[in-house]
């Protein structure tokens, strides 16, 4: 049964367009420290918690998509409560059940101050159970988008894929990406602030509505 929650959503403390509030923690890599990877994108994702089901099937799907990211120029970076020792065991049981390892860092946050700073739990919670917060961080280190999902319900990977390429495209030519846009389809050119442009067009849609290089909708 959903129950509305009675105090401040997670996510709610950051907007897109903000700056992504620097860090440096340990991981299964070593030592990372967030402006680190400035000059690239990065998905900063947090799970529930380790040995968990739902959490379990994403870093398995994740793992075998990293490639993808990469070849987009996107680093990987997960973050949740557990320790490291917790996240190193889960990690051997990932690669020993599903024949994958995952090479990404994976960040222990125990005090929750990572979390409570993206606004990934609320500042009066104690756990991050009910957490799964994803952040799509550009090369200058500036917040273009994010997503939160409960913790029953997990990530969609194709989905994560398709808003970096979506965001990517977007800054290369300067133009829009329409509704279940998919990578290789047209962009929308951004509407002319003109009212001339609105008058002279030859269709009512046609100054607002025009794929990039294609004909008015």
């Amino acid at each position: 049964m959903y129950t509305p929650a009675t105090q401040p959503s997670p996510c709610a403390s950051l907007r897109i367009g903000d700056a992504a509030p620097d860090f440096e923690a340990r991981s299964t890599v070593g030592p990372v420290r967030l402006s680190a990877f400035r000059g690239r994108w990065l998905v900063l994702f947090s799970h529930p918690a380790d040995f968990t089901p739902v959490c379990t099937t994403e870093f398995v799907a994740l793992a075998r998509e990293a490639a993808a990211f990469e070849a987009r120029d996107c680093a990987l970076m997960a973050l949740s409560v557990d320790s490291l020792f917790a996240h190193f065991a889960w990690l051997r049981m990932i690669r020993d059940r599903y024949g994958v390892e995952v090479r990404f860092p994976i960040i222990e946050d125990p005090t929750l101050v990572i979390a409570r700073g993206f606004g990934m739990v609320a500042a009066q919670d104690n756990d991050s159970a009910a957490v799964r917060s994803t952040f799509f961080i550009d090369p200058k280190g500036i917040i273009r988008a994010m997503t939160c999902y409960p913790a029953n319900l997990g990530r969609s990977i194709p989905e994560m894929l398709r808003i970096l390429e979506g965001l990517q495209a977007a800054d290369t030519s300067g133009a829009l990406a329409p509704a279940n846009w998919q990578p290789g389809e047209p962009l929308l050119e951004a509407p002319r602030h003109d009212l001339d442009a609105v008058f002279d067009a030859e269709e009512a849609t046609a100054w607002f509505i025009r794929p990039v290089g294609g004909t008015p909708e």
